[in-house]
């Protein structure tokens, strides 16, 4: 089954990065947001990727056409320019990167996914944000109720840290717990290909009049996570993401 990462847009809330990239390549650890996404759903065996592309999209080609000999040690001969490669594990992807358009909303973006893998079932998820969801899981949900469609339900984390009390002592603290309460669309979708005939238009956000007509023909399903999922739409979140990373306790690292 094929992966899909919505990886085209403005990212403005986070204009101290994108100016000069597209958001999902906004590094955690070193790495971008997209290889953190990409290498979950590897991990759980889902290996080949179809990426659509718009705002700086030459910046994700560039790296993906560089990755082999970035992610390796090399020896070059600078007389005849021969590039080696020295035996190392990498990673077996495949990913296609299509131009989806510079100003294409999501619903484009979803659709030219869809007409690109053809006539099959697939996961799609945005490219900025990462879970510790578990795929297989997810996937058995997609299959156990017939609909066209599935999405994650997740419960966003709070803006500022909880306090319990006991009287006036502070008895607890948490930082950014995940609420309680509420739930909002967290992407890691499983998709089935007539989704396309719901979306009329390149213009058409995919959240707005195509997922409101999937829900109101019974055709869309929630699956509900509620341990870690997290967004990255501001510099609060890289650096929130990137704390995680660097005490060794990324919850969405599910690879050794």
């Amino acid at each position: 089954m094929k992966v899909g990462i919505l990886a085209g847009g403005l990212g403005t809330r986070l204009s101290e990065e994108t100016t000069v990239k597209p958001k999902p390549m906004v590094e955690i650890g070193g790495k971008p947001m997209l290889w953190h996404i990409m290498k979950t759903y590897a991990t759980y065996g889902y290996k080949e990727f179809v990426i659509a592309l718009g705002y700086k999209g030459e910046v994700i080609k560039d790296y993906f056409v560089n990755y082999h000999h970035r992610s390796r040690s090399l020896t070059i001969d600078l007389k005849t320019g021969r590039i080696t490669t020295h035996d190392q594990e990498g990673d077996n992807w495949v990913v296609h990167l299509l131009d989806t358009g510079y100003d294409t909303q999501t619903g484009g973006r979803v659709k030219q996914v869809a007409e690109f893998i053809g006539n099959e079932s697939f996961m799609l998820t945005y490219g900025d944000g990462v879970s510790n969801v578990n795929i297989p899981d997810l996937l058995k949900f997609h299959r156990s109720h017939g609909k066209l469609a599935t999405l994650t339900a997740v419960r966003p984390p709070a803006r500022f840290g909880q306090m319990q009390f006991n009287g006036d002592q502070v008895s607890h603290f948490e930082e950014k717990p995940q609420l309680g309460e509420g739930w909002i669309n967290g992407g890691f979708f499983v998709l089935e290909p007539a989704i396309k005939n719901y979306i009329a238009s390149d213009m058409l956000p995919w959240e707005r009049e195509p997922m409101e007509q999937l829900a109101k023909e019974n055709q869309l399903m929630a699956y509900r996570h509620s341990d870690f999922w997290q967004c990255m739409d501001t510099l609060r979140d890289v650096q929130h993401l990137e704390k995680f990373w660097q005490e060794g306790n990324a919850p969405w690292k599910c690879w050794s």
